[in-house]
């Protein structure tokens, strides 16, 4: 069995350490905070500050293969997660009776809950694993490595002490120091593929009230304007969070820090303003994110692997714009991977690149694709209008068999290419707009005139 050692106690690090430990693997994981997620979930998500972490007080929306992960490495986990407030959320749901049932519709579903929440109940296994040694407040201060061609990773420092391993795990996220790590030792650099995105993102959270409504009814989770997204993001243990989304450059987007004018403009879209229209209780500030990239990084370049014995995962390895909500859903998936193969990718890392650029980076491809696009529209350059897919993206909500096909993208089960390019999802489309034909694509929310109107520059 190979020897572990483990940088970075997030979700993925988290993960990786159990999954590597429920095989048998001699596990140490490093985590510099001192704090981790306990019982006191709504203390740990309004009031551990983070500043390593900005994503962590951010909506998720955990997709399929979350729970696929889980309930086939760690059930346990799975099982705790729902304990504590978790929902599962199935794609069809929205149509009240689903559709006949064909394989595959069974991993339609998103996982309403907090990141916290599932922090927690990683962080509960992973105290009761005993191939499992956890280090909090240790911070890994660099690498041992061994001459060779390439060098190989031996172990890492922490202060003046060394713990040996034969495989070496970088979890510590989107800042990881590995990479510096690595030149300063006199090694290739790591192929860093990084693409700056100029989206801002704003969000609040609410609880329902005891007493209240505890859903606006049939109503979507998503609005648009020509220059902003909104969202809703349903959660556990009838929490909600409120999510504007708008250029980087826009003018107003200081003002929306502002509770009264973020609430105010959240109000004239109308996914967001029905949530809001419960009277909800207000749980936190509101929280801004900007300065994000899509950032894929190699530990292989064209001669190979740079290092043997040192592997990454989660957003060390791939870290995507939060949009779509990849980011948990790969890190699981990755560390699922390294567990099952821990003991050949220890020797040779070169197979699990390859896995990663087979399974993962078409994931990274589309959504750097779609941030440009994004960018762009939200900038007040929109790409050329696709009428079609814009229909199909309607479509979705009145027919099921385009549902599947959204859905199966959604969980990262089948390529867009792939899920709407069937004869089935051709041919429903084309009926539906047969049967709209005056359709015209267009938005639900503000016009710039009434957005001007609500929030100052």
């Amino acid at each position: 069995m190979a020897r572990v050692a483990v940088i970075g106690g997030g979700i993925s690090g988290l993960g990786t350490a159990l999954m590597l430990g429920r095989r048998g693997h001699p596990v140490t994981l490093f985590e510099q905070d001192a704090r981790q997620a306990g019982e006191d979930l709504d203390g740990d998500f309004f009031h551990w500050h983070r500043p390593r972490t900005p994503q962590a007080v951010q909506p998720h929306s955990l997709l399929a293969p979350v729970r696929t992960v889980l309930r086939a490495e760690a059930p346990d986990v799975y099982a705790d997660l729902l304990t504590r407030g978790a929902r599962e959320y199935h794609e069809f749901d929205w149509f009240g009776e689903h559709p006949p049932h064909r394989d595959g519709d069974d991993d339609l579903v998103t996982l309403r809950s907090r990141r916290i929440v599932l922090e927690a109940a990683l962080t509960a296994a992973v105290r009761r694993e005993p191939t499992v040694v956890v280090r909090r407040g240790c911070r890994v201060r660099g690498l041992t490595l061994r001459e060779g061609r390439p060098p190989r990773v031996t172990g890492v420092r922490v202060g003046a002490e060394t713990l040996r391993a034969d495989l070496v795990v970088d979890a510590s996220g989107r800042r990881s120091a590995v990479p510096d790590w690595l030149v300063a030792a006199g090694c290739r650099p790591p192929v860093v593929d990084s693409h700056r995105t100029g989206i801002a993102y704003l969000c609040r959270w609410y609880r329902l009230r005891a007493e209240g409504p505890r859903h606006p009814g049939r109503v979507k989770n998503g609005s648009t304007a020509a220059f902003a997204l909104a969202g809703v993001f349903p959660s556990d243990n009838d929490t909600f969070a409120v999510s504007l989304v708008l250029s980087t450059g826009d003018p107003t987007r200081g003002a929306l820090t502002d509770p009264a004018v973020f609430e105010a403009a959240a109000r004239r879209f109308p996914a967001t303003a029905a949530w809001l229209a419960l009277d909800p209780e207000p749980r936190s500030a509101v929280l801004p994110m900007a300065g994000l990239d899509n950032r894929w990084t190699a530990l292989v370049d064209d001669e190979g692997p740079v290092v043997t014995g040192l592997v990454n995962a989660g957003d060390s390895l791939i870290h995507t714009n939060p949009t779509f909500g990849h980011g948990v859903a790969l890190g699981l998936r990755a560390a699922q991977h390294l567990a099952v193969h821990a003991d050949r990718i220890a020797e040779d890392p070169l197979a699990h690149h390859t896995w990663a650029t087979r399974t993962l980076r078409p994931w990274f491809d589309a959504q750097v694709t779609a941030d440009r696009a994004d960018e762009r529209r939200l900038a007040g350059s929109p790409p050329p209008l696709d009428r079609r897919a814009a229909a199909r993206a309607v479509c979705a909500f009145e027919d099921p068999v385009v549902m599947r096909a959204r859905a199966q993208v959604r969980h990262l089960l089948l390529p867009a290419q792939d899920a709407y390019g069937t004869d089935e999802v051709d041919r429903h489309v084309t009926a539906w707009l047969a049967a709209h034909p005056d359709f015209t694509p267009g938005h639900d929310g503000p016009t710039r005139d009434e957005w001007e109107t609500l929030v100052p520059r």
